[in-house]
């Protein structure tokens, strides 16, 4: 059943700074190597201070891989090498009803 995964970053009013993100997906080079059971990611600032992800998966369980194996390793590297932030504010998984894929 596909699932919603949303992650929201509070971000200080002017803030478009991306390079957190940035060296995140770097490392995980998703354009070369997409992860299994992803139908489409998306992220950007919402103009009211958040900086928001939104994924669509197959299932729940593409999902936790994907993260447990790709996402938190990147993450932990790039945070380790002296990013500044921290984890999101805000996260959520949902079961989706429907997805239309055209």
């Amino acid at each position: 059943m596909p699932i919603a995964f949303i992650q929201e970053f509070d971000v200080e009013a002017g803030d478009s700074s991306t390079s957190n993100y940035d060296a995140v997906k770097a490392k995980l080079n998703v354009d070369a190597d997409p992860p299994a059971g992803l139908i489409v990611h998306t992220a950007g600032f919402t103009g009211d201070g958040i900086f928001r992800t939104y994924d669509v998966w197959e299932s729940k369980e593409d999902f936790e891989r994907f993260r447990d194996e790709r996402l938190m390793p990147a993450v932990q590297a790039v945070m380790g090498e002296g990013a500044t932030g921290g984890p999101p504010a805000r996260e959520r998984i949902y079961q989706l009803h429907d997805v239309v894929k055209p």
